[in-house]
């Protein structure tokens, strides 16, 4: 009864406004460039957020490849770009206060900022009602 009501509770946090990925990241879409993080289901499985690796601005990035990772208490965690392109931001903030993950994972926890070289991956992504139903099966 607890992991249903658990998840339940992660699947409810999940802004409609986003797209999302298999691997449990968030994409906003702001112009012509996409914020990028991990969901609030990806943290509560990963439990306490203690380290994030991002890359570089001016890194590009390759869709379904690792750009970066968390660790948590209970493992090391890659995070794989939604989307491809060229990174044009980085959340600084995670360097010194990674619990943001876990605290807020769809405003202070964005992870990178990307300037896609092709728009149309975002597309290909789920909507809110989708990552509900993939979350749901899991």
């Amino acid at each position: 009864m607890k992991d249903l009501l658990r998840r339940s509770l992660k699947v409810s946090n999940l802004p409609n406004e986003l797209k999302y990925s298999e691997e449990h990241e968030w994409v906003k879409v702001e112009g012509d460039k996409v914020r990028i993080g991990i969901t609030d289901f990806a943290q509560s499985e990963l439990g306490d957020i203690v380290f994030v690796e991002l890359p570089e601005v001016g890194d590009e990035v390759e869709a379904d490849e690792p750009f970066g990772s968390v660790e948590s208490v209970k493992t090391v965690s890659e995070l794989y770009a939604p989307v491809s392109g060229k990174v044009v931001e980085v959340n600084e903030e995670l360097d010194d206060n990674p619990e943001y993950v876990n605290e807020s994972p769809y405003e202070k926890a964005w992870m990178i900022v990307v300037e896609p070289s092709d728009a149309s991956q975002v597309e290909k992504l789920m909507s809110a009602d989708e990552y509900k139903e993939m979350i749901s099966e899991e």
